[in-house]
């Protein structure tokens, strides 16, 4: 599982020019699941992005936790995260899970999120969306369970 966050100070996603999602200050989460991830994947992934030290303290630009700064999410299925370009010119997808257990996953990986953090926001599974941010930093980073 491949999680791209960023640390927005505001984001969105709009499906057919209707906003579905929409948040301020926290991280925007591109969930891309791979064939063999669990729900254990999914629960590293919560943990690490839920406590990692990316917000700014009065001492440092990265001190403090989502949790910590009661920042938001949005979370956004996307499995070209899980596209392969090492070989050729077209992205290789044969690492990606089934839409069926991509989408169990994306949905427990809401659901718990929801238990941690107040403000959960996301896109649609499957979906053609426009995402729109406004990275603060910026700051972005890759985690894999």
């Amino acid at each position: 599982m491949k999680a791209l966050i960023q640390r927005v100070s505001k984001a969105s996603v709009t499906i057919d020019g209707k906003t579905v999602g929409k948040i301020n200050t926290g991280l925007l989460v591109f969930l891309g699941v791979e064939k063999g991830d669990t729900r254990e994947d999914a629960t590293f992934l919560i943990k690490k992005i839920t406590q990692l030290r990316v917000f700014p303290s009065e001492r440092t630009s990265m001190d403090v936790s989502l949790q910590n700064a009661k920042g938001a999410l949005l979370i956004v299925s996307q499995f070209t995260l899980c596209g392969s370009t090492k070989k050729g010119r077209r992205p290789d997808f044969s690492h990606a899970a089934t839409p069926e257990k991509a989408q169990q996953l994306y949905d427990f990986f809401i659901e718990q999120c929801r238990m941690i953090v107040p403000n959960v926001q996301s896109g649609e599974f499957g979906a053609m969306m426009d995402v729109h941010l406004v990275n603060d930093g910026p700051v972005t980073f890759m985690i894999e369970s």
